[in-house]
Protein backbone atom coordinates (compact mmCIF):
# COMPACT_ATOMS: atom_id res chain seq x y z
CA UNK A 1 0.00 0.00 0.00
CA UNK A 2 3.00 2.18 -0.23
CA UNK A 3 6.10 2.47 -2.27
CA UNK A 4 9.30 4.42 -2.18
CA UNK A 5 9.81 6.75 -5.10
CA UNK A 6 12.67 8.86 -6.31
CA UNK A 7 12.38 12.56 -5.77
CA UNK A 8 8.58 12.52 -6.05
CA UNK A 9 8.09 11.03 -9.54
CA UNK A 10 4.44 10.30 -10.01
CA UNK A 11 4.57 6.66 -10.97
CA UNK A 12 7.61 5.61 -9.00
CA UNK A 13 10.33 3.52 -10.43
CA UNK A 14 13.10 4.52 -12.75
CA UNK A 15 14.69 2.31 -15.34
CA UNK A 16 16.51 0.21 -12.75
CA UNK A 17 13.38 -0.29 -10.70
CA UNK A 18 11.38 -1.23 -13.79
CA UNK A 19 13.99 -3.80 -14.78
CA UNK A 20 13.91 -5.37 -11.31
CA UNK A 21 10.11 -5.55 -11.47
CA UNK A 22 10.41 -7.50 -14.74
CA UNK A 23 13.04 -9.79 -13.20
CA UNK A 24 10.77 -10.40 -10.21
CA UNK A 25 7.83 -11.31 -12.48
CA UNK A 26 9.98 -13.81 -14.40
CA UNK A 27 11.31 -15.36 -11.20
CA UNK A 28 7.77 -15.59 -9.78
CA UNK A 29 6.60 -17.55 -12.82
CA UNK A 30 9.68 -19.78 -12.66
CA UNK A 31 9.25 -20.50 -8.93
CA UNK A 32 5.58 -21.39 -9.43
CA UNK A 33 6.32 -23.74 -12.32
CA UNK A 34 9.19 -25.43 -10.49
CA UNK A 35 7.30 -26.13 -7.27
CA UNK A 36 4.31 -27.51 -9.23
CA UNK A 37 6.58 -29.76 -11.32
CA UNK A 38 8.26 -31.00 -8.14
CA UNK A 39 5.03 -31.84 -6.30
CA UNK A 40 3.12 -33.19 -9.30
CA UNK A 41 5.80 -34.91 -11.39
CA UNK A 42 8.22 -36.09 -8.68
CA UNK A 43 5.95 -36.35 -5.63
CA UNK A 44 2.84 -37.78 -7.33
CA UNK A 45 0.28 -34.98 -7.34
CA UNK A 46 -1.90 -32.80 -5.12
CA UNK A 47 -4.99 -33.58 -3.07
CA UNK A 48 -6.77 -32.44 0.06
CA UNK A 49 -8.39 -35.86 0.42
CA UNK A 50 -6.55 -39.04 -0.46
CA UNK A 51 -5.58 -42.46 0.88
CA UNK A 52 -2.04 -41.45 -0.10
CA UNK A 53 -1.33 -38.94 2.64
CA UNK A 54 1.73 -37.61 0.84
CA UNK A 55 -0.57 -36.06 -1.76
CA UNK A 56 -2.20 -34.05 1.02
CA UNK A 57 1.18 -32.78 2.16
CA UNK A 58 2.11 -31.83 -1.41
CA UNK A 59 -0.51 -29.11 -1.43
CA UNK A 60 1.32 -27.39 1.43
CA UNK A 61 4.50 -26.24 -0.36
CA UNK A 62 2.55 -25.35 -3.51
CA UNK A 63 -0.02 -23.20 -1.71
CA UNK A 64 2.44 -21.59 0.68
CA UNK A 65 4.90 -20.68 -2.07
CA UNK A 66 2.26 -19.38 -4.47
CA UNK A 67 0.45 -17.54 -1.67
CA UNK A 68 2.92 -16.00 0.76
CA UNK A 69 5.77 -15.60 -1.73
CA UNK A 70 4.55 -15.32 -5.35
CA UNK A 71 1.18 -13.60 -4.92
CA UNK A 72 2.59 -11.56 -2.03
CA UNK A 73 5.41 -10.43 -4.30
CA UNK A 74 2.92 -9.39 -6.98
CA UNK A 75 0.94 -7.47 -4.35
CA UNK A 76 4.05 -5.61 -3.22
CA UNK A 77 4.98 -4.82 -6.81
CA UNK A 78 1.46 -3.88 -7.88
CA UNK A 79 1.94 -0.12 -7.45
CA UNK A 80 4.89 -0.19 -9.84
CA UNK A 81 3.46 -2.80 -12.21
CA UNK A 82 0.04 -1.18 -12.61
CA UNK A 83 1.45 2.33 -12.97
CA UNK A 84 2.18 1.42 -16.59
CA UNK A 85 -1.46 0.41 -17.12
CA UNK A 86 -3.52 2.72 -14.94
CA UNK A 87 -2.92 6.12 -13.39
CA UNK A 88 -5.66 5.49 -10.84
CA UNK A 89 -4.16 5.23 -7.38
CA UNK A 90 -7.46 3.89 -6.03
CA UNK A 91 -7.39 1.01 -8.52
CA UNK A 92 -3.82 0.14 -7.58
CA UNK A 93 -4.68 0.38 -3.89
CA UNK A 94 -7.60 -2.05 -4.26
CA UNK A 95 -5.51 -4.44 -6.36
CA UNK A 96 -2.75 -4.37 -3.74
CA UNK A 97 -5.25 -5.10 -0.97
CA UNK A 98 -6.99 -7.88 -2.93
CA UNK A 99 -3.76 -9.63 -3.89
CA UNK A 100 -2.62 -9.68 -0.28
CA UNK A 101 -6.01 -11.12 0.70
CA UNK A 102 -5.59 -13.89 -1.90
CA UNK A 103 -2.07 -14.56 -0.63
CA UNK A 104 -3.34 -14.84 2.93
CA UNK A 105 -6.18 -17.18 1.90
CA UNK A 106 -3.81 -19.48 0.01
CA UNK A 107 -1.40 -19.46 2.92
CA UNK A 108 -4.20 -20.33 5.33
CA UNK A 109 -5.25 -23.25 3.13
CA UNK A 110 -1.63 -24.37 2.96
CA UNK A 111 -1.41 -24.37 6.77
CA UNK A 112 -4.66 -26.36 6.92
CA UNK A 113 -3.24 -28.92 4.48
CA UNK A 114 -0.12 -29.63 6.52
CA UNK A 115 -2.06 -29.91 9.79
CA UNK A 116 -4.52 -32.28 8.06
CA UNK A 117 -1.61 -34.35 6.74
CA UNK A 118 -0.03 -34.57 10.18
CA UNK A 119 -3.35 -35.58 11.77
CA UNK A 120 -4.08 -38.33 9.23
CA UNK A 121 -0.47 -39.58 9.10
CA UNK A 122 -0.13 -39.49 12.91
CA UNK A 123 2.76 -36.99 12.85
CA UNK A 124 3.27 -34.41 15.66
CA UNK A 125 2.57 -30.76 14.86
CA UNK A 126 4.87 -27.79 15.33
CA UNK A 127 8.07 -29.69 16.18
CA UNK A 128 10.44 -27.89 13.78
CA UNK A 129 11.88 -24.41 13.41
CA UNK A 130 10.23 -24.22 9.97
CA UNK A 131 6.78 -24.79 11.50
CA UNK A 132 7.36 -22.29 14.31
CA UNK A 133 8.47 -19.55 11.93
CA UNK A 134 5.64 -20.47 9.56
CA UNK A 135 2.97 -19.88 12.22
CA UNK A 136 4.61 -16.59 13.22
CA UNK A 137 4.84 -15.48 9.58
CA UNK A 138 1.23 -16.12 8.61
CA UNK A 139 0.04 -14.59 11.90
CA UNK A 140 2.05 -11.43 11.25
CA UNK A 141 0.81 -11.41 7.64
CA UNK A 142 -2.81 -11.56 8.78
CA UNK A 143 -2.31 -8.92 11.47
CA UNK A 144 -0.52 -6.63 9.03
CA UNK A 145 -3.34 -6.98 6.48
CA UNK A 146 -6.07 -6.28 9.05
CA UNK A 147 -4.31 -3.18 10.40
CA UNK A 148 -3.69 -1.92 6.84
CA UNK A 149 -7.33 -2.53 5.88
CA UNK A 150 -8.57 -0.55 8.89
CA UNK A 151 -6.02 2.23 8.43
CA UNK A 152 -5.98 2.73 4.67
CA UNK A 153 -9.27 1.29 3.43
CA UNK A 154 -12.17 1.04 5.88
CA UNK A 155 -13.04 2.89 8.00
CA UNK A 156 -9.76 4.64 7.21
CA UNK A 157 -7.63 6.84 9.43
CA UNK A 158 -7.10 10.56 8.99
CA UNK A 159 -4.86 11.78 6.19
CA UNK A 160 -2.05 12.68 8.58
CA UNK A 161 -2.23 9.32 10.33
CA UNK A 162 -2.18 7.46 7.02
CA UNK A 163 0.74 9.50 5.78
CA UNK A 164 2.79 8.83 8.90
CA UNK A 165 1.84 5.12 8.81
CA UNK A 166 2.90 4.58 5.18
CA UNK A 167 6.67 4.12 5.75
CA UNK A 168 6.06 1.75 8.66
CA UNK A 169 3.52 -0.19 6.63
CA UNK A 170 5.96 -0.53 3.74
CA UNK A 171 8.87 -1.54 5.97
CA UNK A 172 6.92 -4.07 8.02
CA UNK A 173 5.38 -5.50 4.84
CA UNK A 174 8.82 -6.13 3.36
CA UNK A 175 10.02 -7.67 6.62
CA UNK A 176 7.09 -10.11 6.72
CA UNK A 177 7.72 -10.96 3.05
CA UNK A 178 11.42 -11.55 3.80
CA UNK A 179 10.39 -13.82 6.67
CA UNK A 180 8.18 -15.83 4.29
CA UNK A 181 11.02 -16.18 1.78
CA UNK A 182 13.45 -17.25 4.49
CA UNK A 183 11.03 -19.79 5.90
CA UNK A 184 10.48 -21.22 2.43
CA UNK A 185 14.22 -21.95 2.36
CA UNK A 186 13.90 -23.81 5.66
CA UNK A 187 10.93 -25.76 4.29
CA UNK A 188 12.77 -26.89 1.17
CA UNK A 189 15.78 -27.92 3.26
CA UNK A 190 13.67 -29.79 5.78
CA UNK A 191 11.70 -31.75 3.18
CA UNK A 192 14.78 -32.59 1.12
CA UNK A 193 16.55 -33.81 4.27
CA UNK A 194 13.62 -36.12 5.02
CA UNK A 195 13.62 -37.43 1.45
CA UNK A 196 17.35 -38.17 1.53
CA UNK A 197 17.12 -40.03 4.85
CA UNK A 198 16.03 -43.68 5.22
CA UNK A 199 13.86 -45.28 3.97
CA UNK A 200 13.59 -43.17 0.78
CA UNK A 201 17.30 -42.32 0.44
CA UNK A 202 16.74 -39.87 -2.42
CA UNK A 203 19.90 -39.33 -4.45
CA UNK A 204 21.73 -36.19 -3.33
CA UNK A 205 22.64 -35.38 -6.92
CA UNK A 206 19.53 -36.71 -8.63
CA UNK A 207 17.10 -34.60 -10.70
CA UNK A 208 14.59 -34.17 -7.86
CA UNK A 209 17.19 -32.96 -5.37
CA UNK A 210 18.60 -30.55 -7.93
CA UNK A 211 15.12 -29.25 -8.75
CA UNK A 212 14.35 -28.60 -5.07
CA UNK A 213 17.64 -26.78 -4.54
CA UNK A 214 17.22 -24.67 -7.68
CA UNK A 215 13.63 -23.86 -6.71
CA UNK A 216 14.87 -22.61 -3.34
CA UNK A 217 17.51 -20.53 -5.11
CA UNK A 218 14.94 -18.99 -7.47
CA UNK A 219 12.70 -18.13 -4.50
CA UNK A 220 15.64 -16.45 -2.77
CA UNK A 221 16.44 -14.42 -5.89
CA UNK A 222 12.77 -13.48 -6.18
CA UNK A 223 12.87 -12.08 -2.66
CA UNK A 224 15.99 -10.06 -3.46
CA UNK A 225 14.44 -8.73 -6.69
CA UNK A 226 11.27 -7.61 -4.89
CA UNK A 227 13.23 -5.74 -2.24
CA UNK A 228 15.47 -4.06 -4.83
CA UNK A 229 12.45 -3.12 -6.95
CA UNK A 230 10.56 -1.49 -4.10
CA UNK A 231 13.15 0.05 -1.80
CA UNK A 232 15.31 2.69 -3.49
CA UNK A 233 18.12 3.79 -1.20
CA UNK A 234 18.11 7.30 -2.67
CA UNK A 235 14.37 7.84 -2.24
CA UNK A 236 13.43 11.18 -0.75
CA UNK A 237 9.79 10.66 0.14
CA UNK A 238 6.92 8.22 0.40
CA UNK A 239 3.68 8.30 -1.48
CA UNK A 240 0.69 8.29 0.85
CA UNK A 241 -2.42 6.18 0.47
Amino acid sequence: MAQLIKGGGGHGGGGGGGFMVLVAHVLAVAATAMVVVWCVHFRGGLALRSHNKQLIFNTHPVLMLIGLVVVAAEAILSYRSLSMISSSRDARKKTHLALHAVALALGGLGIYAVFKYHAEADIPNLYSLHSWIGIVTISLYALHWIVAFLTFFFPGASHNTRRSAVPWHALLGLLVFALAVGNAQLGFLEKLTFLQAPPLRLSRYGPEALLVNFTALVVLLLGVAVVLATANVDSTKYTAM
